[in-house]
């Protein structure tokens, strides 16, 4: 099994655009979230997070109510690059600069970052990792961002492209914003944003005692 886990909420203001920039997460929902986790993930599992901070802060806290549990930091988890959008408000952007990223979904570099092509495919190199402990019955979880657990949920149903944005949405919006997800060989469980549950074909919607944080934009 494999938990994909989403740090809780950033302390930044709504609307601004925020991947690599290192904010940190608020502290109490923080705590919250690892107490939901320590309750439920199994002996024996390990954990790879993001290297941004408001992971590393979960991974903290984590670990401090599960000290049976090991820990790894993985560059490969951390949220999409940004460039020079970092730090500034979606509606500031040019109609022309969002255009250019609709327009080359694939690979158009943000700001002069990272694509979605970069994105998929060092969260892929992580996933075939992951896979294999798998196979091993060794049970993992990732603490890491919204835009990293949309581009693993495609790469496990077998999409490794996403040449275009979805039909009338925004790209920034694409990647679509997750809490607490739970992955099996041959099924997804999942919650996401402000309480609703949804899942993918076969399965059901998973329970969680923690609370999905929420998200101006997709990525985080």
């Amino acid at each position: 099994m494999i938990w994909l886990v989403r740090h809780a909420q950033p302390l930044v203001a709504p609307g601004v655009c925020y991947g690599a920039l290192d904010v940190p997460a608020d502290v109490d929902a923080t705590q919250q979230t690892a107490r939901g986790l320590a309750q439920r993930l199994p002996p024996g599992v390990r954990v790879q997070t993001s290297p941004l901070q408001r992971c590393q802060q979960l991974a903290q806290a984590l670990q401090v109510l599960r000290p049976d549990v090991s820990f790894h930091a993985e560059v490969r988890l951390a949220e999409m690059n940004f460039g020079t959008w970092e730090g500034r408000r979606w509606d500031a952007l040019s109609p022309e600069a969002l255009d250019a990223w609709t327009n080359d979904f694939w690979r158009h570099r943000v700001g002069g970052g990272e694509c979605v092509a970069d994105v998929m495919g060092r969260v892929a190199e992580v996933w075939e990792v992951a896979m294999v402990a798998s196979l091993a019955n060794v049970p993992q979880v990732w603490l890491t961002h919204a835009g990293v657990i949309r581009a693993a949920r495609l790469i496990a149903s077998g999409q490794r492209e996403v040449r275009t944005a979805p039909i009338g949405q925004r790209p920034h919006l694409a990647m679509g914003s997750v809490g607490v997800t739970r992955c099996r060989r041959f099924g997804w469980k999942m919650r996401v944003d402000r309480g609703r549950a949804q899942s993918l074909p076969g399965c059901s919607a998973a329970k969680s005692g923690s609370r999905p944080a929420e998200s101006a934009v997709s990525p985080s």
